[in-house]
């Protein structure tokens, strides 16, 4: 397995590998904030085919309540690992790691990143990997489908960070 920083042609293998439920593009999203200097956008690679990827979003979450308890730590978003039958197989694991490096590179003292209530198997991973609960928060973000459709999303999370 390798793990790059996302390159233009990536895109369009992340979007036929790795859908989301939008009709937006999310990794076009990631990759422009990567552009744009916001973020780092990560993709784990195995045999040629994108199999993971997450973005550090380098001005943190987006959630106030967040940014008020960690000003200047930035926020590992988006984590996926597909298809499913791949997961626990250290993709994830890999993928965090890349992101603290990158996140110490840069001298931050702490990195941090939101995980559902109800997900304890990521719970679990951030635990082990030894990130703590700190804020809870509803991630608020929405999407359209291919009818057009917007919908809204909040999930109920906690902000769980690391010192570096």
């Amino acid at each position: 397995m390798r793990i790059s920083q996302c390159r233009e042609e990536d895109v369009e293998l992340l979007d036929t590998h790795m859908p989301f439920r939008g009709a937006t593009s999310h990794h076009r999203e990631r990759y422009t904030r990567q552009r744009e200097g916001l973020g780092t956008f990560l993709v784990a690679w195995r045999e040629g085919i994108p199999v993971g990827s997450c973005e550090v979003r380098w001005q943190g979450c987006a959630a106030p309540e967040v940014r008020a308890a960690h000003p200047g730590c930035p926020e590992v978003n988006g984590l996926g690992v597909w298809p499913e039958t791949l997961r626990s197989q250290g993709i994830g694991t890999a993928l965090i790691r890349e992101a603290e490096r990158l996140a110490g590179r840069r001298a931050c003292e702490v990195i941090g990143l939101g995980v559902e209530k109800n997900n304890p198997r990521a719970h679990a991973l951030y635990r082990r990997l030894g990130y703590l609960p700190s804020v809870p928060y509803l991630d608020c973000w929405g999407y359209e489908d291919g009818a057009g459709v917007a919908h809204r999303v909040a999930d109920a999370c906690v902000f769980m960070v690391k010192r570096l």
